[in-house]
């Protein structure tokens, strides 16, 4: 359980430096490649106190596995502080986009985490029973603890408890690893499944978007804090060879975007915003305000609830049903959600924005049209951008059909200029 304490803090602080990191990009302007030399010299400050979070092979786990017997070896004390060391190090080189793996860092924190786990386990009952031999070594606890944090940070029990069980061929260790890799992978499920429910309860308290069926680095929430072509297989069908999120995650959403959105103002009524909507064939319109940044998104949805609401008054003389001529856009229109209890702003996009976190972001809040916004510009009244185009959820699968058909032409013809050159050269 202390192991998959460890990959749930491990999990969450990657996510915060990740926001972290994105959210220093946006507010300085920086270019993509700072955050990596920050994330970088954040790692190398913290290499300066504890070295031993540097990745020299595996022989910072080898010295792990030597507690208490080599004079080299860390001490219990040293142990932790290189843990926690290793964590925030790790965390904070995955956040800035530091490309790097989660196998060799979760072996040495789990490593660290059982050696220091077993080392107090048994000066607790040394202390309380004098001469108790029944404690293991902190080795045995340094070796069950690194497949029991591989398992919980990477997802794999079945490989974690087959790698150790290779290494140390001891029949006597299937136990309590099988035990200690199981609790480590249902902590970090008990915690996902608690932030999926209230997900999920935020879904049916999303207005102003029809129902169609988490969220990621450069999805952002409007109103508050805020490759080359893949090489295609000559062997079987092309078909079978293109990946669909592959593709999508290379997609942005500028190449699927429609800059034909209609834009309205807040002040004006429903009426003239139907005619304007009806005129340019559009099933919604972005609200604006008189500087031209997004306040709001008017749907067909929006209006058919606002026109069949009862009237509020008791009294039938009094009672109004609502008129399209009169009702303003501002009162109808959708300007946010309501999040875990909180009203939030619209959500948004960037046309540099991949595909895939789109459609993800789309098919999670159950909305089939997202407002893609200018990165840079903001009102001096809050955090509200300029709108460029709107997204369609449809617009992402036929980008994705166009992109398909379009590599397929490619390895089509990539493939009878094969022909072409065998026949010439046999001939």
């Amino acid at each position: 359980m202390l192991c998959g304490v460890v990959s749930v803090a491990f999990t969450r602080l990657v996510a915060w430096f990740t926001k972290s990191f994105d959210f220093i990009k946006e507010k300085f302007d920086l270019p993509a490649v700072v955050c990596p030399a920050l994330g970088g010299l954040g790692a190398g400050i913290i290499a300066l106190k504890y070295p031993g979070i540097l990745y020299w092979g595996f022989t910072n786990v080898e010295e792990i596995l030597h507690t208490g017997k080599t004079a080299s070896a860390p001490g219990i004390w040293l142990l932790t502080q290189l843990s926690a060391a290793k964590v925030v190090a790790t965390a904070l080189c995955k956040g800035s986009g530091l490309v790097g793996g989660l196998y060799a860092p979760s072996l040495m924190i789990g490593a660290a985490v059982g050696a220091v786990f077993g080392g107090l386990a048994a000066e607790l009952i040394n202390s309380a029973i004098p001469g108790n031999a029944a404690v293991a070594q902190p080795q045995a606890y340094a070796l069950v603890g690194m497949a029991a944090t591989l398992a919980s940070v990477c997802s794999v029990p079945l490989t974690s408890v087959l790698l150790l069980f290779e290494l140390t061929r001891d029949y006597r260790i299937l136990l309590p690893l099988m035990g200690a890799v199981g609790l480590a992978i249902w902590v970090p499920s008990v915690t996902n499944q608690t932030k999926e429910s209230e997900a999920s309860d935020t879904r049916g308290s999303v207005r102003g978007y029809t129902s169609i069926s988490p969220a990621a680095d450069e999805v952002i929430w409007r109103g508050t804090d805020g490759r080359d072509d893949l090489e295609l297989s000559v062997m079987g069908n092309v078909a079978e060879e293109i990946n669909d999120d592959m593709l999508l995650e290379e997609l942005k959403v500028y190449q699927a975007m429609s800059k034909n959105c209609v834009k309205i103002l807040l002040a004006i009524t429903l009426k003239e915003a139907i005619d304007c909507m009806h005129g340019k064939q559009q099933k919604c319109a972005a609200v604006v305000d008189e500087e031209d940044f997004l306040e709001g998104i008017l749907t067909y949805g929006d209006i058919r609830r606002s026109l069949s609401m009862k009237p509020s008054d008791t009294t039938k003389s009094d009672s109004r049903h609502p008129d399209v001529n009169t009702m303003l856009v501002s009162a109808v229109c959708t300007r946010g959600i309501s999040y875990r209890g909180q009203e939030r702003g619209i959500l948004t996009c960037y046309p540099d924005t991949n595909l895939a976190i789109a459609k993800e972001l789309m098919e999670a809040k159950g909305i089939k049209q997202l407002p893609v916004v200018k990165r840079g510009e903001e009102s001096k009244k809050g955090r509200k951008r300029r709108i460029v185009a709107l997204l369609h959820y449809d617009s992402i699968w036929n980008c994705l059909r166009e992109e398909i058909n379009r590599r397929k032409t490619i390895y089509q013809h990539r493939k009878e200029n094969n022909l072409e050159e065998i026949v010439t050269n046999g001939h």
